[in-house]
Order: C-alpha cells, then sequence, then structure tokens
C-alpha cells in the first residue's frame, strides 16, 4: 500500500494527561470556523482544548475516578462527563464549574444532552447498573431521574441521543437498542451484530459502529444498514470522514490509527505515533484533522486534507 500524501504530516501531540485518554468528541464549528475539543482520560480529569490546534483551554476538577466519556451541548456551552466514581457531572464550559453532578449507584460509561440548537434541557447517563436515566437540568441535581429504565443485559458502554425523542444504546451484549421516548415501551428495535459493541459516534444522521473485527454504519432514525465492513482486526473505535469518502478506526490490539475508503474498506494510510492501544477517534466537524486518544496518555491530531490548516502551513 503507497501512503497518502498526508503521511508526511507529523501530527501534533496534546500532552497533559496521566493515564490513557478513554473518549474524544468535538464541538460544532463556530461561526468563526474554530471548535472545541473535549477528552475523557482515566486520570479523572477531563481536559478542554482548542479543536484546531489542540491547545489547552482548561481542566474539568471534580471527578474521583477514571472519565469514560466526554461530549458537548449542542451549543457547546455544557459538557457531560460519564465516571467510574459513580456519578456524571454537568460542566459549564465558560467557567468550569460543576451545573450538576447526578448520583449512580454503579460505574456511569457514558452520557449525552438531547441533540437541540438552544441550551440543553435534558441529559442521559448509561453504564454498569444497565440502566438507561434522563435527567432535568432544570430540576435540583438531587432529584430523581424524570425517566428510567433497564436498557441491556450486560453493560452500556455507549449510546447516542441522535434526535429530541430517539436513543441508541450498545455495549457487551452485542445488541444495538433504539428507543422511542414518546412510546409506552420505548423499546423500537434492537439489532444484534457480530461482535461486543465498544464505541459508536453519529455524523450527519449516520451512526458508525466498533464491533469486534467489523465496522457498521446505520441510519441513525430509519435504522437501515448502509454498510458492514469486515477487517482483520479487531476495532475499539471508528470515526466517518464528513465528507463520507473514507473512516478511521483504533484498535486495543496496536498502536495504530488506518484511514480507511468508506466504498472498498481498502486501506488508505496506517499511521503511526501513539506508544499503545488506540481507544478513541474522532474527525473534526470540517473534517480537516482526525483526533486519537491513547493508552499513552496523548492525544494526536492528524491532518486529514491537503492545503494549510491550523499549526500545519
Amino acid at each position: 500500500m503507497d501512503q497518502s500524501p498526508l503521511s508526511r504530516y507529523l501530527p501534533l501531540t496534546c500532552t497533559g494527561h496521566s493515564r490513557p485518554v478513554t473518549h474524544l468528541s468535538f464541538s460544532s464549528i463556530y461561526e468563526n470556523g474554530s471548535c472545541l475539543m473535549i477528552s475523557a482520560c482515566k486520570d479523572g480529569a477531563p481536559m478542554l482544548r482548542d479543536g484546531v490546534t489542540g491547545d489547552w483551554i482548561g481542566t474539568f476538577t471534580g471527578h474521583k475516578g477514571a472519565v469514560w466519556s466526554a461530549s458537548f451541548s449542542a451549543d457547546a456551552q455544557l459538557a457531560i462527563t460519564a465516571s467510574a466514581d459513580f456519578t456524571s457531572k454537568v460542566w459549564d464550559t465558560n467557567s468550569g464549574s460543576i451545573v450538576a453532578s447526578y448520583a449512580h449507584n454503579h460505574i456511569v460509561r457514558t452520557a449525552a444532552f438531547v441533540p437541540a440548537y438552544s441550551h440543553a434541557q435534558f441529559c442521559m447517563t448509561a453504564g454498569n447498573e444497565k440502566k438507561i436515566r434522563i435527567w432535568d437540568l432544570n430540576r435540583d441535581e438531587s432529584a430523581p431521574a424524570v425517566m428510567e429504565w433497564i436498557g441491556a443485559e450486560g453493560t452500556i458502554k455507549t449510546a447516542l441521543w441522535v434526535e429530541q425523542s430517539v436513543i441508541i444504546t450498545a455495549g457487551d451484549d452485542k445488541c444495538m437498542k433504539w428507543w422511542d421516548l414518546r412510546t409506552a415501551d420505548k423499546l423500537v428495535d434492537s439489532i444484534t451484530l457480530d461482535g461486543p459493541i465498544s464505541q459508536m459516534e453519529e455524523r450527519k444522521g449516520s451512526v458508525a459502529v466498533a464491533a469486534g473485527s467489523a465496522v457498521y454504519v446505520f441510519d441513525g432514525l430509519d435504522r437501515t444498514p448502509v454498510k458492514k465492513q469486515a477487517l482483520d482486526y479487531n476495532a475499539s473505535t471508528v470515526s466517518i470522514h464528513p465528507s463520507r469518502k473514507k473512516f478511521a478506526t483504533g484498535s486495543a490490539n496496536d498502536t495504530w490509527v488506518r484511514i480507511h475508503d468508506f466504498s472498498t474498506g481498502a486501506v488508505l494510510d496506517t499511521l503511526k505515533a501513539h506508544h499503545g492501544p488506540v481507544h478513541s477517534i474522532s474527525y473534526s466537524p470540517d473534517g480537516q484533522l482526525c483526533a486519537s486518544g491513547g493508552e499513552d496518555g496523548t492525544i494526536r491530531l492528524w491532518k486529514s486534507e491537503t492545503g494549510p490548516y491550523g499549526l500545519w502551513k
């Protein structure tokens, strides 16, 4: 395989975490072309960064255990984290202060805000309790969840809130489940994949899924299978480029980031810089870079398109 012209660009390395980076996500793009990036880490200290340069902006302090996921509200004014300290916390991204801390009875593995173009009102959490909970940010943090139900037979490792009333959850039981909050039973569909599901990502209505030695893509709302790509390695994370021409993966079994052609599945590039397994991958919303987080405690920002961008001139 010939390496692409992008391989000559060295990745930017973001340091600061002291343990493995477990999850990365970007905000939407601001009018000036900038965006934010947040990282979850087993050191219990999620970090906020400039999504173009990777420059550190601040650290959210308050968790007492590993943080498994971190993501933004639609307007990026808030961030939400899920932690092994049995809490999920909502943060003000401007001040770094805790807006709410929701107590659970076991490890929280995933959390997300309701998708909206205005300030978020609700958030969702799930994890080792096998339960899904919906919280109202306008109520006191000590108030019970406004909705709560059993969502899986095993740990729920990843969840997406893809539309006002539609949630997708997945995890160790190999099942992707679609939930409609408007219905009494809530469960709309359940699809069993070939391997345990480690991570999902939604982009422009498509949901990419890393499940064992395959990557799947579904329509997030009508649940139509779009693609199944068999791999010769186990994928722990996947992200689709906004152009939908390629996708990136990381693996728990080696240290590489692989870029695949979306249509054919062929490996376009193999990016090598991490010194441990790669746990999280995410393309920036403009597709100009791909961020990877690894066991080595670093975040690497890889140039994804030709031409000058950020610190690459």
